[in-house]
């Protein structure tokens, strides 16, 4: 029987956190279920991951439990006709890594209705450097746009905008066509964010919003990382119809607004689940992924390549912001 190794949760009341996280060695028959076995090829670690294997937020549901959100491998077994030994494939969000084992393994099993084929323009590893944190960036646009979004309406801003969603998110707005005003309190990382095209890159106090629940239009619109004051505020000086996605809460889970700028300028604020994205939509963006919205700055975005053992060690440095861009695995 086929033994792998995988970074495995399980629960440990001993611990501080109250689990642990652990290289193990296991059999293929204790993945949980599905039609698809995988070999792995490539992970990446998103702030969801490190949360999950830290113990520092509830993510993971089952324990014992693989970690991993995103997977991209290649087939060696399969009862699905859908899938032949040798296809391409990966698979992100959905309940991988929180429901389902992930990908920090050597081998994962996928159920075959939210297994994706390798979208044509894209490698295992371009798909992983992508990963959950990529397609949220194109999730988040996607909802923009299909409400209206366009350059006509003004700059975009990007908040959190030298992590991983971030990133991907001043790449492909600059890409399409979009001027981008990316905010990052880590000026270290300024440079880079104007390589990857962003227009004007600043500190979130430099921008010097106010309070006002309603206050000069500003911006065309905004994907934000990190809810809180600042979403209030984008809200509150975004132009008339434009949308403000919201993707994440690094800064706080509240929200400070109030109706004025939905009822006297057409403001939407948009919620992006990635976790939760119906499969056609989600085939249908990594689909895009791997042509007109693939990512310019691959290069640029991938910041390390580790194995296994390295995942709890970044995703510590992840949580304390010691690291920006992508991280992925090579398994």
């Amino acid at each position: 029987m086929m033994e792998f190794r995988a970074l495995r949760v399980s629960k440990n009341k001993q611990s501080k956190s109250g689990i642990e996280a652990r290289i193990e060695q296991l059999l293929v028959d204790e993945l949980t279920p599905g039609e698809v076995l995988i070999k792995v090829a490539y992970s990446g670690i998103n702030y969801k991951d490190a949360l999950a294997v830290t113990g520092y937020g509830k993510i993971i549901r089952n324990y014992p439990l693989n970690a991993g959100i995103d997977v991209a491998g290649e087939v060696v077994e399969s009862t699905d006709p859908l899938f032949s030994v040798g296809d391409k494939v990966i698979a992100n969000g959905s309940g991988f890594g929180e429901e389902l084992d992930g990908g920090f393994a050597e081998y994962a099993r996928l159920p075959a209705e939210l297994t994706i084929p390798l979208p044509e323009g894209l490698s295992l590893k371009e798909a992983m450097i992508i990963g959950t944190a990529g397609f949220t960036a194109v999730l988040a646009l996607h909802r923009m746009e299909v409400n209206g979004q366009n350059p006509a309406l003004g700059p975009i801003v990007v908040t959190g905008a030298s992590g991983g969603v971030g990133s991907f998110a001043v790449d492909i707005l600059s890409k399409k066509g979009y001027e981008v005003i990316a905010i990052s309190g880590r000026e270290q990382f300024h440079p880079l964010l104007k390589s990857l095209g962003a227009n004007e890159v600043v500190k979130q106090e430099e921008l010097a919003l106010s309070d006002s629940p309603l206050d000069a239009v500003r911006f065309g619109g905004a994907i934000d990382n990190v809810g809180g004051k600042l979403l209030g505020q984008l809200i509150a000086t975004t132009q008339l119809w434009g949308n403000v996605a919201s993707i994440g809460l690094a800064a706080s889970q509240d929200l400070n607004t109030a109706v004025f700028p939905f009822i006297l300028r057409g403001v939407s604020l948009l919620g992006v689940s990635s976790a939760n994205c119906p499969m056609p939509l989600r085939k249908a963006l990594w689909g895009r992924l791997g042509d007109d919205l693939k990512p310019d700055h691959l290069d640029l975005i991938i910041t390390e390549e580790i194995t296994m053992e390295g995942i709890l060690p970044a995703s510590f440095e992840m949580l304390q912001r010691k690291r920006h861009g992508r991280t992925i695995i090579k398994l």
